[in-house]
């Protein structure tokens, strides 16, 4: 009997010190911020040789691209073409937006999924209260399409560069991948803008990356660092993937915004600058209390 008194005893006190240290958690939760970001999830729309960043007007002229977000983004599009077109292939209808990246390969067949890819939007620097929307109609290229291997694996851009399985930082496309797995890339965009500029000749030199946690004085205007977590459904022997612009160092990608500015703006203040871990709806599953901006239909929830 003594025994099972104590026994019983201390599972009540192990009970009491969990729930303790859980509510202590919970207590502290908003001062631990680890995360301030949501996701825009969008499914591919198409593919084609345009890019109109690069070769504006010009059908064909561009390596293939695969195309996320606004279903009509072509080498004729403009940010007003794209606010007013309507249609997406993101979750959320407010996000005209078009990104897109060189179209990867197994041999002689594009590899595409017909799952969401994943586009973060965070904050790039420390005072994460700081973050503005991204202005309309900004537009920019992250990456370079001639880095070497080493410029790659050094770019201020490259987060775990290719990955599949329990293979890590790699900066060529791994010699195999496990069967069942896919081939993943993950690569940050510059967050600081030159607040002047929505487009440079390079389409870069209006955006900079952030310096020891901050802004640089010449691009001042902290604004949502996309990082593109992009997936391929590519396993086995590696040695016929390639991107349609080139090896594997060759990762880039582009953007326009075309938000609804209201949306953005929402999701940047409720999200990155209240320090939350946020999906697509703008709800954070680990502080519920917190709430989401947007409502079952991704529509922006008033007041």
């Amino acid at each position: 009997m003594k025994r099972k008194l104590a026994a019983a005893a201390a599972a009540a006190l192990a009970l009491a010190a969990s729930a303790a240290a859980l509510s202590q958690t919970t207590a502290n939760a908003d001062e631990l911020v680890t995360h301030h970001e949501f996701q825009a999830n969008c499914t591919v729309s198409h593919t084609a040789g345009d890019d109109p960043i690069v070769f504006p007007g010009e059908p064909g002229a561009s390596h293939d691209h695969t195309f996320l977000g606004n279903t009509g983004t072509d080498a004729h599009t403009t940010p007003e073409s794209l606010l007013s077109s309507g249609e997406t292939s993101c979750l959320v209808p407010a996000d005209h937006s078009a990104y897109w990246f060189p179209t990867l390969f197994d041999g002689d067949e594009p590899a595409l999924t017909t799952w969401h890819q994943v586009v973060y939007y965070k904050s790039g620097i420390e005072d994460y209260t700081a973050v503005q929307p991204f202005p309309q109609g900004l537009r920019f290229i992250a990456g370079d399409m001639h880095a070497t291997a080493e410029e790659f694996e050094n770019a201020p851009g490259a987060v775990e560069g290719w990955e599949c399985g329990e293979s890590f930082h790699n900066y060529t496309f791994p010699d195999h991948c496990p069967e069942g797995s896919w081939l993943n890339i993950r690569y940050q965009a510059p967050s600081c803008w030159n607040g002047v500029d929505l487009d440079s000749p390079d389409h870069k030199s209006h955006m900079a990356y952030p310096v020891d946690g901050a802004c640089p004085a010449s691009h001042p205007v902290p604004v949502p660092m996309l990082e593109f977590k992009i997936h391929f459904p590519v396993d086995g022997d590696m040695s016929q993937v390639t991107l349609a612009s080139g090896g594997a160092s060759s990762w880039h990608y582009d953007f326009i915004n075309a938000w609804e500015p209201e949306t953005l703006a929402a999701l940047v203040a409720h999200c990155i600058n209240g320090g939350l871990q946020c999906d697509s709806r703008g709800y954070d599953l680990y502080k519920p209390d917190r709430g989401a901006v947007l409502d079952e239909n991704y529509e922006l929830i008033e007041g």
